[in-house]
């Protein structure tokens, strides 16, 4: 779920003068960071000072030690985040060289003029192109044709002037094509102040509305939109409100208030731009409420009601709201129901529930409904005419791949467009023409460089897991690559929130599939890539099966002869963090080095943290650990909390200083307290990004510096020095 970073330099020369030898010994002895002592090294690696912390509930207490880095503000925080920084930089200096060439390597294939294929929305033609050396988007328009003159929405290279972080969201033009509303992030934590601009003038208007979720609705009035606000502590859209263009925004109207703390709210409008759609959604239940786009200051009424594990997801065509739900369907099937008529006994069945066929999205058109579906780990496009004159299913013809419905606006069309990628073919947008059949291919990612798919190779393979079950796994190398067992070999994991992990192409990962890494992906348990039920059997009180999913995985790999434990690398961030710090401590012997980015770690005491962004939310992916029951088998597997000493691989660690997702602190408290007790010595890294969040510093080619740090530090390990 990930990017630049700013460097900080260690000085190896002789310090001259009392005043700055006692500065230095001064910050590297002081409470916030004491430096271990190994006489050999110039540089140790940091050790953050203990101060015992006892976190007591269900009359079990733990003591954590390093509960003072949450401290953001704190001068010792900073400064142990940065010795740790340092001391990164000083144990990958030898890898500068290489880090630069991969760095030079990966944005070498990427196409610096570049322009996405133009999708038409109510008379123009909208793209967005890349200028070359520059690291941000302009967003424009053309109006009928590709011919006419180009009109700039929104140069970003130009607004992010002075800032060291800019992030543009969730932009959206008004109905008459006069107007755009705009969400902006000048500091990583996604709280968004939303900007209005005339495109007719240029000008910027003086409406301006802060901490927001980034996009503003617009009513069919041209100048009532409608927007989430979040919470300022939790980051919790949690209501909606009004604004009419040109009053005071500190007055807006409030329209609607989630009391719930486990629900988010937002807002948007139908593809038919008939109605403005209210949406309160939880892990397990969501409900809708609907209002008419040209009535802004009417009532918006329920669609139907939440209820405990209800899940539905609503589209408007002619007279009819089309329905997405689990309603006594573990798989989801498609239903349909009167625009007066909305509550769920009014359902009437489209698509039936299958048992083997998970119903991902669907798309309307005139003549045609489009369906998603995953089956096997792969997604299935399947076209359905609405006269009832046959259906039928894309063919991709490759084993393993990723296809899903793009942006699709108008209803009056009968060519579908739609993006393909596999782990050999690039990133492909096509048009499909649903009478005739026929694929045109309007755009594939173009790799500058001598790239040429036919030198790689992609799989699928199955892994047992301990309970018998079949994990898929998909995997790329170059042609040439012996199954003999030497070959070094990155497994990459998620499993949780139902995120399936497609099988996806990348120009950054030939930087290594070119010195002989093989790639693979565990399609394990906690995402949906085997169906509903996939991912209901790794959460909550399963959660462990996606774990074990993925040791099967790197087990079967090395069965398989295609690597060895000295030769087998992991990775995964965020949530995919939190499965690497499990699994080093369930198997640390099975992996050479891992990568956590992002790392959720410390799951118990934020889980118990009601003021912490996504907690609340959250618990009915991975329980609340107010009960004792969750409590314990959260306890039983919380990476944080299950460190050992005893020995571990290496690890490289990433954060961001800003993360609003995953608290820098978490991966800043494992680290400190594996690096106490870890018996090996074997290299333990933290990279803090001082300026960024949970996604990593913005811009197009600033995130690769990140990348190149990574792929370093595998290929070090792995003996490949060029």
């Amino acid at each position: 779920m990930k990017k630049p970073i700013s460097r900080h330099k260690w000085c190896t020369t002789v310090f001259f003068g009392y005043t700055v030898l006692f500065l230095f010994l001064l910050f590297f002895t002081g409470p916030g960071c004491q430096k271990a002592k190994k006489p050999h090294e110039m540089i140790e690696p940091p050790i953050a000072e203990k101060i015992r912390k006892e976190l007591t509930i269900h009359g079990d207490t733990r003591i954590d030690n390093y509960y003072w880095l949450n401290e953001r503000d704190n001068p010792k925080v900073i400064d142990y985040l940065k010795a740790e920084n340092e001391y990164k930089d000083s144990v990958m200096k030898h890898t500068e060289e290489l880090q630069e060439k991969l760095y030079n390597e990966i944005i070498a294939r990427i196409k610096q003029t570049d322009i996405s294929v133009p999708v038409k929305r109510e008379g123009y033609y909208i793209y967005t192109r890349f200028e070359e050396g520059k690291e941000y988007p302009v967003y424009c328009r053309k109006k009928g044709s590709m011919e006419a003159e180009e009109e700039v929405l929104l140069n970003v290279n130009e607004m992010a002037k002075g800032h060291d972080y800019y992030s543009v969201a969730g932009y959206s033009v008004s109905s008459n094509n006069n107007l755009i509303a705009f969400g902006v992030d000048t500091v990583s934590r996604r709280k968004y102040t939303i900007y209005f601009k005339n495109l007719k003038t240029g000008e910027i208007l003086p409406d301006k509305i802060p901490v927001t979720s980034g996009r503003a609705v617009w009513a069919n009035d041209n100048k009532t939109v409608f927007y989430s606000v979040k919470d300022e502590t939790t980051l919790r859209p949690y209501k909606i409100l009004k604004h009419v263009l040109g009053t005071d925004p500190s007055r807006d109207s409030e329209v609607f208030n989630e009391k719930d703390v486990t629900f988010d709210t937002y807002v948007f409008k139908s593809k038919s731009k008939k109605y403005l759609f209210i949406v309160s959604s939880s892990t397990l239940s969501t409900e809708y409420r609907f209002l008419d786009a040209n009535n802004p200051r009417g009532k918006f009424k329920i669609l139907h009601p939440r209820e405990s594990d209800l899940e539905y997801s609503v589209a408007h065509f002619k007279d009819k709201f089309y329905i997405q739900t689990n309603f006594k369907a573990k798989n989801f099937r498609l239903m349909e129901t009167p625009v007066s008529k909305t509550t769920k006994d009014n359902w009437r069945e489209v698509i039936p529930h299958r048992k083997d066929v998970l119903l991902q999205s669907f798309e309307i058109f005139k003549s045609f409904l489009v369906v998603s579906e995953r089956k096997n780990a792969l997604t299935n496009l399947r076209i359905i005419r609405w006269d009832k004159k046959g259906e039928h299913y894309l063919d991709f013809g490759e084993e393993t791949y990723s296809a899903y419905i793009s942006s699709n606006p108008e209803f009056d069309t009968d060519l579908l467009r739609y993006s393909y990628t596999s782990l050999t073919t690039p990133n492909s947008t096509f048009d499909y023409d649903m009478n005739t059949r026929e694929k045109k291919l309007l755009k594939q990612q173009e790799v500058l460089g001598d790239f040429n798919p036919q030198n790689y190779k992609s799989e699928r393979l199955y892994a047992t897991a301990k309970d018998g079950t079949k994990v898929p796994i998909s995997l790329v190398y170059r042609i040439g690559v012996k199954k003999d067992g030497k070959n070094p070999l990155l497994l990459y994991g998620y499993g949780s929130y139902g995120s399936s992990m497609n099988a996806r192409f990348s120009s950054i990962r030939l930087s290594l599939l070119d010195r002989g890494f093989v790639y693979a992906i565990a399609h394990i348990r906690g995402g949906q890539e085997m169906g509903r039920y996939w991912y209901e059997e790794g959460k909550l009180l399963k959660k462990k099966n996606t774990f074990a999913d993925f040791i099967a995985c790197a087990e079967h790999l090395i069965a398989e002869r295609l690597t060895r434990s000295d030769r087998l690398f992991a990775s995964g961030a965020s949530a995919g963090g939190l499965l690497i710090g499990a699994v080093v401590n369930m198997r640390p012997e099975l992996f050479k080095g891992v990568i956590a980015g992002v790392p959720w770690v410390d799951v118990i005491t934020t889980m118990l943290d009601d003021s912490i962004p996504l907690t609340t939310s959250e618990y009915d992916e991975w329980g609340n650990p107010n009960n004792k029951e969750y409590y314990d088998y959260m306890l039983s597997y919380s990476p944080y909390d299950n460190v050992e000493s005893k020995d571990y691989p290496a690890m490289l660690v990433t954060t961001g200083l800003q993360d609003s997702q995953v608290q820098y602190f978490e991966p800043a408290k494992w680290v400190a307290k594996i690096r106490d007790l870890k018996t090996d010595d074997n290299v333990l890294l933290l990279h803090t990004n001082m300026g960024a969040g949970h996604g990593g510093v913005s811009g197009r080619f600033r995130r690769y510096r990140e990348t190149a740090l990574e792929y370093a530090f595998m290929l070090d390990l792995a003996g490949i020095k060029e």
